[in-house]
């Protein structure tokens, strides 16, 4: 499996391996058939949750309540739900364009 999809509903399905306390936020490549994302938040009271959620929401044109994370709450490895985004996964990967 690619590391996104759409599922039955139309809905962008990502799976993501999730790195916290990183110096910044950004995608950095593949890792194991998911995208790594790195977060400058710590993994602790749901920081690096929510500041997943936010970059994912940001880059996909979306509210935040259209962005849900479906598994892995307490996982770096994460399925992440994007509702209505006309953007095509990839836009994450611009990330890895500009270095």
């Amino acid at each position: 499996m690619n590391w996104y999809c759409l599922d039955s509903n139309s809905h962008l399905v990502l799976k993501l391996h999730v790195q916290p306390g990183a110096r910044r936020t950004e995608a950095v490549g593949l890792h194991g058939g998911e995208l790594k994302i790195k977060l400058d938040s710590p993994p602790v009271d749901g920081k690096a949750n929510d500041q997943l959620l936010k970059f994912l929401a940001k880059r996909f044109a979306v509210p935040l309540k259209q962005v849900v994370l479906k598994r892995g709450a307490q996982s770096r490895h994460k399925i992440v739900e994007i509702h209505h985004t006309a953007c095509a996964p990839e836009i994450l990967l611009t990330d890895l364009r500009a270095h």
